[in-house]
């Protein structure tokens, strides 16, 4: 597989990342067996780097992770991403994470990763919260100073922000340089995190992955799927929505318009998904998130196919600019 620069780290990551989390689900809601057969098969393939999370699964995904991990040889195993989620309406932030990501690596069996990601949506100073999950853009900003502990504590290398809230407050999140990787929501129905355009009623991400290239943060891709509404007509009830007004039946909608212009080259409607990630300029790995075995053999041909072609990607960008799709 394909290796990227992963921005100012200078690591080479894949480009897929296999996703541990809940939407997806293979590590949480497959027997093990069949979770274990995923990881072998994504590391046969080089796909050599996991990202997991605390809370996904309340601990099952780094549990299921860690038995594997204990399984291998030192010089055969995966790099990993880990993430924290902290109170807002508890203090000390500070014993919150460092309490959060020993844990973590204790559930993974390993006593450091490469990257420890601040997993809290992030909202402008003063705005109403969205839940109990949010911190302010200050808040976010002084919790870079509190994670450069644990990379002087030797638990991480490299520090990461989920690029999820609000817009603005990320921006200026990603401007500040403070952070060296990034996951940021990119896929066929929102781009607007490299295009700007403002979406349906959703939420636009105004460019942002033009900051993170300008600080050189690494960027993973999440959601490339839409929750999985651009892989399957099938919907298993996981598809949680992490943008404003994301809609099932709307999602399901522009989803069709897409497939409409799909050619059969461009794979199953998960590979064409898949391929655009790829696609893009500021993007160095696109996190996978995979229900069965099935679903990693696509992405692996997908991968294999290469990004998605020019004269489709401009088809694209057409249909963004129409009535239908913007409703």
């Amino acid at each position: 597989m394909k290796q990227r620069r992963f921005g100012r780290t200078e690591l080479k990551v894949p480009a897929i990342t296999f996703g541990g989390g809940w939407v997806g689900g293979v590590l949480i809601h497959q027997n093990e067996n069949t979770a274990h057969a995923a990881l072998q098969t994504a590391w046969d393939s080089g796909i050599d780097w996991i990202d997991t999370a605390a809370q996904y699964g309340d601990g099952v995904s780094e549990q299921v992770i860690g038995r594997w991990l204990a399984s291998r040889a030192a010089t055969e195993k995966p790099r990993i991403s880990t993430k924290f989620r902290l109170d807002p309406a508890e203090d000390d932030f500070a014993g919150q994470m460092l309490r959060g990501v020993e844990d973590s690596l204790q559930r993974l069996g390993i006593d450091r990763v490469e990257v420890i990601y601040l997993h809290n949506q992030i909202d402008a100073d003063g705005a109403a919260s969205r839940g109990s999950r949010s911190l302010s853009e200050s808040a976010a900003l002084g919790m870079a100073d509190t994670m450069e502990r644990l990379r002087e504590q030797g638990l991480c290398d490299w520090l990461g922000i989920t690029a999820l809230g609000e817009p603005q407050a990320l921006r200026s999140v990603a401007a500040s340089g403070r952070f060296d990787a990034a996951q940021v929501y990119y896929n066929m129905l929102n781009p607007t995190a490299a295009n700007g355009r403002a979406p349906w009623n959703s939420t636009n991400f105004d460019s942002l992955l033009k900051i993170c290239a300008s600080q050189d943060i690494g960027v993973m891709g999440i959601r490339i799927f839409a929750g999985g509404h651009l892989a399957t007509t099938v919907r298993h009830g996981r598809e949680i929505p992490v943008t404003a007004a994301a809609d099932d039946s709307d999602e399901e909608a522009r989803a069709q318009m897409v497939w409409d212009l799909l050619h059969p080259d461009d794979g199953t409607p998960a590979q064409a998904a898949l391929r655009f990630g790829l696609a893009a300029e500021h993007i160095s790995t696109v996190v996978v998130g995979l229900g069965d075995l099935d679903h990693l053999h696509q992405a692996i041909t997908a991968e294999t196919m290469g990004p998605m072609p020019a004269d489709r990607l401009a088809q694209l960008e057409t249909a963004w600019g129409t009535a239908a799709f913007t409703g």
